[in-house]
């Protein structure tokens, strides 16, 4: 059979996680309740950093960033899903599908530089601590920012480039919750050979490298912890990069369960189910992590509270 141009196709099917009717408020309730703690959560910490001016470090910064990337990451995804099932609906347009697709790539990609960034800060921080300021200085965060955000456009632009040249002959169902690059590319009966390549090849590049400076970063900041006489320096040092540390190996794990779970299993609803993890589980439990192992935080929080209820008391009615 001859493929078909993938512009005679004007929608996608996005297959849900069950069929059953009766499970379907239930798994409305359970992705609507990770969505709000989600952003609820990640609103929080842009709140305390941008309301305490004894947080306007360069750590803080990429913090924030990353909060904002994180109500962003999983925006792409779930309100679309929690549509469908309210709906009743499977349905999700061809050009709905690769912005989708797009934006997915675009914030999962952020989300990763800025890990590796904020690693770099965590090594200046404990390794050069007399020249932190200076290194890092406003005018270096903002380029870090700046090409964190290029590097991630560019790549996903060019996956989602390459995902147009492909040709579909069959009904576009994806066994997804969203229009994920893989179950895409695996559709098509067109030559996907260059798409794989580019795949794998990008993978390892913007992922390996990444991981890779952090690893680098993370062994740097233990050997000059090792180093120190005292135990009280030692903590504290620690204590400093023990949230992102989380961060980090959550972020990785996850990601690396969800594949390794899919290539032993071959199975699509098994990948899409391990997919929650890292593209909503993870950014939900971020918050948790910085704001419940971070004094900074949850100080520049509860005087924010306070605040709002002194305003809130002294304000006539």
């Amino acid at each position: 059979m001859e493929p078909e141009n993938l512009t005679i196709f004007s929608e996608f099917l996005l297959l849900r996680f069950s069929e059953e009717p009766e499970l379907q408020p239930l798994i409305f309730g359970f992705f609507l309740s990770m969505y709000l703690i989600t952003v609820f959560g990640n609103l929080l910490i842009i709140l305390a950093v941008s309301s305490d001016s004894h947080l306007h470090t360069p750590m803080y910064f990429f913090l924030c960033n990353l909060s904002s990337v994180d109500i962003c990451f999983t925006s792409t995804t779930v309100p679309k899903m929690l549509v469908n099932i309210q709906t009743q609906s499977k349905v999700i347009t061809y050009a709905g599908c690769i912005s989708q697709m797009y934006f997915f790539l675009l914030f999962a990609g952020l989300d990763d530089f800025l890990l590796t960034v904020m690693a770099y800060d965590r090594f200046v921080a404990i390794c050069h601590p007399l020249h932190y300021t200076v290194i890092m200085n406003p005018r270096l965060c903002g380029l870090l920012l700046l090409v964190s955000w290029l590097m991630s456009a560019l790549y996903s632009l060019l996956q989602s480039l390459m995902v147009l040249q492909i040709s579909f002959c069959t009904v576009l169902k994806i066994p997804h919750f969203f229009c994920e690059l893989n179950q895409m590319v695996q559709l098509a009966c067109s030559d996907t050979f260059l798409n794989n390549t580019v795949i794998y090849f990008l993978t390892v590049l913007l992922g390996g490298g990444p991981l890779a400076g952090i690893i680098y970063s993370y062994s740097k900041i233990v050997s000059t912890i090792c180093r120190m006489s005292s135990a009280q320096g030692k903590y504290k040092a620690f204590s400093t990069c023990a949230s992102h540390l989380s961060v980090v190996s959550l972020f990785y794990c996850t990601i690396l369960g969800v594949y390794l779970s899919s290539a032993a299993s071959h199975s699509s609803h098994s990948s899409a189910a391990t997919s929650v993890m890292y593209a909503v589980v993870t950014p939900m439990l971020n918050p948790f992590i910085y704001s419940l192992r971070n004094k900074d935080i949850k100080g520049a929080l509860k005087r924010c509270f306070r605040m709002a209820a002194i305003k809130r008391t002294i304000t006539p009615r």
